[in-house]
């Protein structure tokens, strides 16, 4: 079977990246029907009490499933069926903790809060960054060239430094996504580069400091951009993960 899916689906040695991508969003898809049935009162599932009444995240076993697939992937070597067990135990752990990302990040139950929207862009950055490595780009790599042209040692170097460059800079302009991308697909680097940088970030607060003009173009952008794009983003979340609970507004006393 393994053997099957090398020849046919994916490129041989990348079957455990597959398996781990497979149980990876799984995963999560189970995960998150879980938890929405738990946070409507329906079906079966219950969350997890510890001894002492503490809520135990699932987050917890994440970590746990992760060190241990992690640890067996580089202790079974690339043959036989150890990576590929080690591979589904690392993509089920990676796929519990990326979905308490958010938890992780601001070290609170933020699971079903606005907050909470970070843990399912982080795991569909995951997927897309994961996906694109499959289909044979390499992070930081130089792709679409053949064997001669990887000769040239000189040009792999300067190509791979500037791409990581690219990336390192749309990272500094508060460019996440684009940084992440643009580690597998250079060109994406490269606009997140080039453009304005967002209002707030590393880049903006450095450069932008003494140049008003720089500073409002920055936030005319992003507003725009944040106006045309919010809105589907935060529904195509929604479908993904459930949407947030609304916020409590603190009573008016007077």
């Amino acid at each position: 079977m393994g053997q099957w899916l090398e020849r046919n689906i994916v490129e041989p040695g990348k079957l455990p990246l597959l398996l781990a991508l497979a149980a990876f969003v799984l995963t999560f898809a189970v995960t998150r029907l879980i938890t929405r049935t738990i946070r409507a009162g329906k079906g079966p599932f219950r969350n997890v009490q510890g001894a002492g009444g503490v809520h135990i995240h699932h987050v917890v076993p994440g970590v746990v499933l992760t060190v241990i697939g992690g640890f067996g992937a580089v202790a079974s070597g690339r043959e036989g069926l150890g990576p590929a067990v080690c591979a589904v135990l690392f993509g089920i752990g990676a796929g519990l903790v990326l979905d308490e990302f958010a938890l992780i990040l601001h070290l609170d139950d933020v699971y079903w809060s606005e907050a909470g929207r970070k843990s399912v862009e982080v795991v569909v950055l995951t997927v897309a960054v994961v996906g694109l490595v499959l289909a044979g780009f390499s992070p930081f790599d130089v792709n679409g060239v053949d064997d001669e042209e990887r000769q040239g040692r000189g040009t792999v170097i300067a190509t791979i430094a500037g791409n990581f460059a690219f990336s390192l800079v749309a990272l500094c302009k508060g460019k996440l996504r684009t940084a992440l991308l643009g580690t597998v697909v250079p060109l994406v680097a490269l606009v997140g580069a080039v453009r304005l940088a967002r209002p707030g970030s590393a880049w903006a607060r450095r450069f932008y400091a003494r140049r008003p003009r720089a500073r409002a173009r920055s936030a005319l952008r992003a507003y725009r951009h944040d106006r045309r794009w919010t809105g589907l983003s935060r529904r195509v979340q929604d479908w993904i993960g459930g949407a947030p609970d609304e916020p409590v507004r603190a009573l008016d006393h007077r």
